[in-house]
């Protein structure tokens, strides 16, 4: 049953795919991240996480990452965007992807992931990027891990500027780690093929 779930979501996002230009036929697609502290630039690995890479690149392609905040910073661990828009309104998500944890692909330092719930298949939007080695983080043979789809190739020193910012509880919402000053991701780029 899992696998013919899989299956049949990655025939959708196919489709999906093609009909956005998602860059379906690139192995190791690139997207650059404009903020409001720098530029990123990360490497996706379709090859290992190919429903996440292709969820991913719609949203890009979409523009859904555009004018959104980095809501969540813990130093040594995260930096967590892509739900929020600057009047910390939740963004509308699509349905939540299969949880593609057991790919190989670790949560180290400089590796992008996807954000979920309890719930292992509840990744939408959200990513956030590893900024510690978070082994932890991974699968094992108890748990599911959250899903790592790409690693930063450019912007390491923003991602880590980024890690050391000032944060807070956010009042209105009731979220610790909240920076103080908001940084915005200002525009998600899908870069041309190499």
């Amino acid at each position: 049953m899992r696998i013919w779930l899989g299956a049949l979501l990655l025939l959708a996002f196919s489709s999906l795919a093609q009909a956005l230009d998602i860059q379906s036929d690139t192995i190791y697609p690139k997207v650059k991240l404009e903020t409001t502290m720098g530029n990123i630039v990360v490497e996706l690995d379709r090859k290992r996480a190919p429903i996440t890479v292709d969820n991913f690149l719609t949203y890009v392609v979409k523009g859904h990452y555009d004018n959104t905040l980095f809501h969540r910073i813990i130093p040594g661990f995260v930096v967590q965007g892509g739900g929020l828009n600057p009047k910390l309104e939740e963004k509308p998500y699509g349905k939540p992807i299969v949880n593609e944890s057991g790919n190989g692909l670790s949560n180290g330092l400089g590796t992008i992931a996807m954000a979920r719930e309890d719930d292992p298949h509840s990744a939408t939007a959200q990513f956030y990027f590893n900024v510690g080695d978070n082994k932890r983080l991974d699968p094992s043979k108890r748990r599911w891990g959250y899903a790592v789809f790409g690693e930063v190739t450019e912007g390491m020193e923003v991602l880590e500027a980024m890690a050391e910012v000032e944060t807070q509880i956010n009042t209105k919402l009731g979220w610790p780690d909240f920076p103080v000053q908001p940084i915005i991701l200002k525009k998600a780029t899908l870069l041309p093929r190499q």
